[in-house]
């Protein structure tokens, strides 16, 4: 298999994978929802999941994972685009799946940790009290500042890049390049969503946005996909 099939075969199965355990997640867990609840309703839903959740955790975490050779392959691809370009468009990549892997690994192997603790009967007050405060803590850093801020900033990056990339190279229509570009810039700008006057509860817009700018995203990584393999 060449590099531009390995990449047309990851870009359509990819989102596929990240939206069917999305769709798990929401199905199981009631996430993302379930994180506007109280930590302790959190967690007694995480401890109700047992096993199975955890796993979905894992494989949510491990399309994450993909991110990184996805941005490899796209800029093998996408041959005849300025190589300085792809170059950047390949580290941006590779820092995505990065951030976005950490966000997502506090989930199979801290979560359930707290989870036990906040559920354990036989656990000393002082051993439990501080369970709720360690959460939110996890939450602010793990989720809101490496996984969605950062990750959502090198994602738009990323999508940016290649877009331009695509413009570019031959393999792959121009107008998927400015789709790309403009995906890029509206998930980039969502990483603002918990910065400066937005921090204590979040941009609103921005909330509302990003659903609807992951779905764009993915569509745009299968007809990338396609395109390429036409």
């Amino acid at each position: 298999m060449t590099a531009t099939a390995a990449a047309a075969v990851l870009l359509i199965v990819l989102p596929l994978a990240f939206n069917a355990a999305f769709a798990a997640l929401a199905r199981v867990f009631d996430y993302p929802d379930v994180l506007r609840r109280p930590t302790s309703e959190v967690l007694e839903r995480f401890r109700a999941g047992g096993s199975r959740l955890v796993l979905l955790w894992w494989a949510f975490a491990m399309t994450a994972v993909a991110v990184a050779p996805l941005a490899v392959l796209v800029a093998s691809a996408l041959a005849g685009a300025d190589p300085a370009l792809l170059g950047v468009a390949t580290v941006t990549g590779v820092l995505a799946a990065l951030v976005q892997v950490l966000g997502l690994v506090r989930w199979p192997f801290l979560v359930p940790y707290l989870a036990r603790v906040d559920g354990d009967a036989d656990a000393t007050p002082a051993r439990r009290e501080p369970g709720p405060h360690r959460y939110q803590s996890v939450q602010r850093y793990h989720r809101v500042a490496v996984g969605e801020a950062l990750g959502y900033l090198f994602t738009g990056a990323w999508t940016v890049l290649a877009g331009v990339a695509a413009i570019q190279s031959a393999a792959v229509p121009g107008w998927l390049g400015v789709v790309g570009i403009v995906v890029g810039v509206v998930l980039a700008l969502c990483s603002v969503e918990f910065v400066g006057p937005f921090e204590p509860a979040g941009w609103r817009l921005a909330g509302a946005v990003i659903p609807f700018a992951y779905i764009a995203w993915s569509a745009w990584l299968v007809a990338l996909g396609i395109a390429l393999l036409l």
